[in-house]
């Protein structure tokens, strides 16, 4: 039977139809890494944004824009597996911690975005989505499902019990899928807004995601110049947690030059990917 979230990956590599089978469970098959993307450009892309055009861009929006690029170059960042078998995900989801105003206790809610979507696509969403949960306080769909399974004595035990043998078996309704935090290609929680720093976070043996990031406090690194000379730059570090099911460490370390590769020129976010690596 076929997932309401995604499909059947078939011409895989035979290893990648193997290692499901001897590691079954996500956190069995954890990699994490610190990935450092440079501060300054970021930082200089924001203010620039803001001052020429009047668009407010967050440090989140721009990492969460870099993913969103770097899985419409890199396929496999977007597949999940259930069940021992690789699927392909519908849309490319992320899941996000939000912490609406005067309030202590954060939500998760999530946002769906495109392959070709640029910066300011992926800054739209956000800002809807931010805007919805704080008019909406304490009633998006994520926050409904989970009062709905703490509204009734032993219905949590035994609801809990039926989602994951519905998800494991492909008959989770779709409506419990859109409204779940945990069926999303990436999670990620900006802890530099709590001034605090990165964690390399466990990604959730329930649902479907397939790396969890978090982005920490600034950093001064040291660098070597082409001179030899020493300097120091600033850095975002990101702790990065990935089910290697899905992919090989080369193939994340490629994903990871790319995210880099256009934090350090957000310009090159502006506009759509000239091509697109799409599943077959």
């Amino acid at each position: 039977m076929g997932r309401k979230d995604g499909k059947r990956v078939k011409n895989v590599d035979l290893m990648y139809s193997i290692v499901p089978y001897i590691m079954d469970k996500r956190y069995d098959a954890l990699n994490a890494i610190t990935v450092r993307v440079p501060y300054d450009p970021m930082h200089e892309y924001i203010r620039k944004m803001h001052k020429e055009k009047g668009i407010d861009i967050s440090h989140l929006c721009l990492v969460t824009a870099a993913y969103v690029r770097a899985v419409s170059q890199h396929k496999a960042l977007n597949r999940f597996i259930v069940n021992k078998k690789i699927y392909k995900r519908d849309g490319i989801w992320v899941g996000m911690v939000v912490l609406r105003p005067g309030e202590t206790e954060s939500t998760m809610t999530k946002v769906r975005f495109e392959p070709t979507d640029t910066i300011f696509d992926v800054n739209e969403k956000m800002m809807k989505m931010i805007n919805d949960n704080n008019n909406q306080a304490g009633s998006n769909s994520t926050d409904k499902l989970m009062k709905t399974l703490t509204s009734v004595p032993g219905l949590l035990k035994t609801g809990v019990a039926l989602i994951k043998f519905a998800d494991k078996h492909g008959l989770l309704p779709r409506a419990i899928i859109d409204a779940s935090p945990f069926h999303v290609s990436m999670v990620i929680s900006n802890l530099a807004s709590i001034r605090t720093n990165h964690i390399h976070h466990h990604v959730y043996e329930f649902g479907t995601t397939g790396m969890l990031v978090t982005m920490g406090n600034s950093q001064y690194i040291p660098k070597q110049k082409a001179n030899g000379e020493i300097e120091l730059e600033r850095q975002m570090p990101l702790g990065v947690v990935m089910d290697e099911r899905i992919a090989s460490g080369s193939y994340f370390a490629k994903a990871f030059a790319t995210l880099r590769r256009v934090l350090k020129n957000p310009e090159l976010l502006e506009v759509p990917p000239e091509t697109l690596d799409l599943e077959d």
